[in-house]
This record gives C-alpha cells, sequence and structure tokens, in this order.
C-alpha cells in the first residue's frame, strides 16, 4: 500500500483509494460484492490478499458463493483467540483460507463469535476437506461446527476437557497429562 507522500499522480488519497476500489476488485470480490448485496461485507487487502469479515449468521451463504465464483480450495480453517488483545471487540476469530486453483487468486474469509454460543455451521457441506480442520479448531480452540458429519476429538483424548490453544488455558496445563496411561514406544 502507497501512502500519501507516494502518489505522483497529483490526485489526493482518497481519489486514489476509491479508484482502486472499483478498478481493482477481483472477479471473486466483486462477484460476492453483487451476489450477497443484503449482507454487510467487510473487505481488506494485505500484501495482494483480499480479506472479507462476515457475521458468523452469514458465513455459510458468503462461503457457498465463494466456491461458486471460483475459490474451488480450501486451504486451511483456523481460529484466533482475541483474549487481552487490543482493541478487540469479540472473544474468537475463526479464519477460512481459499484457492482459486486455475488463477492462484486467495481469498480470507473471517468470522467472530463470542463465548457462550461458540458454534459455527459446518463447511463440509461445501469442501469436504473441512473434515479434519473443523475436527482441530474444535480441539484446540472450542469452536463447535454444527452439521459437522463426525464431530469427535482429532488431535486429543475424548476425556480431554479443555481447550490448550485459549489464551485462558494454563501454560503448564491443568495436570491432564497424569490423568493419562502412558504408552512407551513398544506399545505404540
Amino acid at each position: 500500500m502507497a501512502d500519501s507522500t507516494s502518489n505522483t499522480a497529483g490526485n489526493s488519497p482518497t481519489d486514489s483509494a476509491a479508484k482502486q476500489s472499483t478498478v481493482g476488485q477481483s472477479t471473486v470480490q466483486s462477484l460476492l460484492n453483487g451476489r450477497l448485496a443484503t449482507i454487510a461485507l467487510n473487505w481488506s487487502e494485505f500484501r495482494g490478499q483480499m480479506r472479507v469479515t462476515v457475521k458468523s449468521g452469514d458465513l455459510t451463504v458468503a462461503l457457498t458463493t465463494a466456491r461458486d465464483a471460483g475459490m474451488d480450495q480450501l486451504i486451511d480453517i483456523t481460529a484466533v483467540d482475541l483474549l487481552e488483545y487490543p482493541g478487540a471487540a469479540d472473544r474468537f476469530e475463526v479464519v477460512y483460507l481459499l484457492l482459486n486453483t486455475e488463477s492462484g487468486e486467495r481469498l480470507i474469509v473471517k468470522t467472530h463469535i463470542n463465548e457462550p454460543e461458540l458454534k459455527l455451521p459446518s463447511a463440509v457441506p461445501i469442501w469436504f476437506g473441512a473434515d479434519w480442520l473443523e475436527r482441530e479448531v474444535y480441539d484446540m480452540f472450542g469452536i463447535v461446527f454444527d452439521g459437522h458429519p463426525n464431530f469427535k476429538r482429532l488431535l486429543l483424548p475424548q476425556e480431554f476437557e479443555s481447550f490448550p490453544l485459549r489464551k485462558d488455558y494454563p501454560v503448564k496445563g491443568r495436570g491432564e497429562r497424569h490423568n493419562f496411561p502412558v504408552i512407551t514406544r513398544a506399545e505404540s
């Protein structure tokens, strides 16, 4: 992003930004804006990658529209715990990384959720590859994905009650290691 001092065309920074927002729109951005005109989309760009933030209730529509607009690969789903993050209004941010395999275009779709209602709709009906990714996010952060076909822990034992990547989880754990049997190399 260029700052106002590097503008050599003689335009004001607001003129450049307005021109960039209409001319520089990607195909997926213009399709999402057109198809989701009734939904509040918050767009931003960082190092050439487009990011859009949607409300959790509009997530399924946004992801389906992105897939129909050419984002045919779900690269990753992750979450960020924003506890004690300066200026954060929400507790968790769930991030979907999408790719158009033909053009190489990438899109990051973000949504925010708060306790006690840590539920989002599952993306498995849209991309089957979301299966293990959603289970990993649940294991580490405790975010539930409604409609998931096989929703059980993936990385941790079923008896594990905490979510280790939450910021309020103690660094040394809560003593869970002592509650599980030790498996030796010969037994594994």
